[in-house]
């Protein structure tokens, strides 16, 4: 059963690559959705896939890439909506 992982990382997590790193570590593990950087400097992530995976991808947002300093991820459980068919980075 899919699940869908909404999450907002908070410190240095815009112009350090988070957003590509989100996006890998989503193909990795074979999830859809997408991620964006917000206006106040956050990042905002939606993944659906299986929960294990959901949960490793979780711990990669945590890490961030090498020139990341991530300071919280808060993030929430919810159902599946299936309305994604692959893993994007939304500009805006």
């Amino acid at each position: 059963m899919h699940e869908r992982l909404s999450a907002i990382v908070s410190g240095r997590v815009q112009m350090v690559m988070y957003r590509d790193f989100a996006q890998r570590m989503a193909w990795l593990n074979k999830l859809s959705g997408e991620v964006q950087n917000l206006p106040d400097g956050t990042v905002r992530v939606v993944a659906e896939g299986d929960r294990v995976r959901l949960e490793r991808f979780l711990k990669k947002l945590h890490q961030g890439p090498l020139l990341a300093s991530v300071k919280s991820v808060s993030y929430e459980w919810q159902d599946a909506t299936g309305e994604f068919t692959k893993f994007s980075i939304v500009y805006a």
